[in-house]
């Protein structure tokens, strides 16, 4: 399994114009495509997630993540804010880079830790950090994940 097969360049953003941890997500969850109900529900389960402690796990990076039945497959998304965001990280330091997931209750494949996990080992490589800042292009994400084997 890879991490890029879960990416497509549709739902990646770099230049998030929120500047709140909320617009953030909503955002976020507006890269995947869902009508305004679905994106209403996900959004209210996103913040029952952070409500729990903050998925800012350092580094300028939050992995916000739940299980919806918004979605019938795994999904993922990312955003990029150069500016950052106070997103309450476990650091206190801003978020630049945001990895959304999100999987269906039930999975039969059962990806959604082993994504969230790559996503975390990825975001702790030493040069991923200044790498993603530099991204001027979706694709250019994409060939980071595969430069990294992730």
């Amino acid at each position: 399994m890879e991490l890029r097969e879960f990416f497509s360049e549709d739902a990646i953003k770099l230049d998030i114009a929120g500047t709140e941890k909320d617009d953030v997500l909503r955002e976020l969850i507006g890269l995947l495509g869902l009508d305004e109900k679905d994106e209403a529900m996900l959004f209210k389960m996103l913040k029952r997630r952070e409500n729990l402690g903050s998925t800012g796990i350092g580094r300028g990076i939050a992995i916000p993540h739940c299980r919806s039945l918004v979605v019938n497959k795994l999904r993922v998304a990312f955003g990029r804010k150069r500016e950052g965001v106070d997103f309450k990280a476990i650091d206190d330091k801003p978020v630049y880079f945001f990895f959304l997931i999100v999987a269906p209750p039930l999975e039969v494949s059962n990806q959604y830790l082993p994504v969230l996990g790559k996503i975390a080992q990825f975001s702790k490589e030493p040069d991923v950090p200044a790498r993603l800042l530099e991204i001027t292009q979706p694709s250019e994400f994409m060939e980071l994940l595969r430069e990294k084997g992730v």
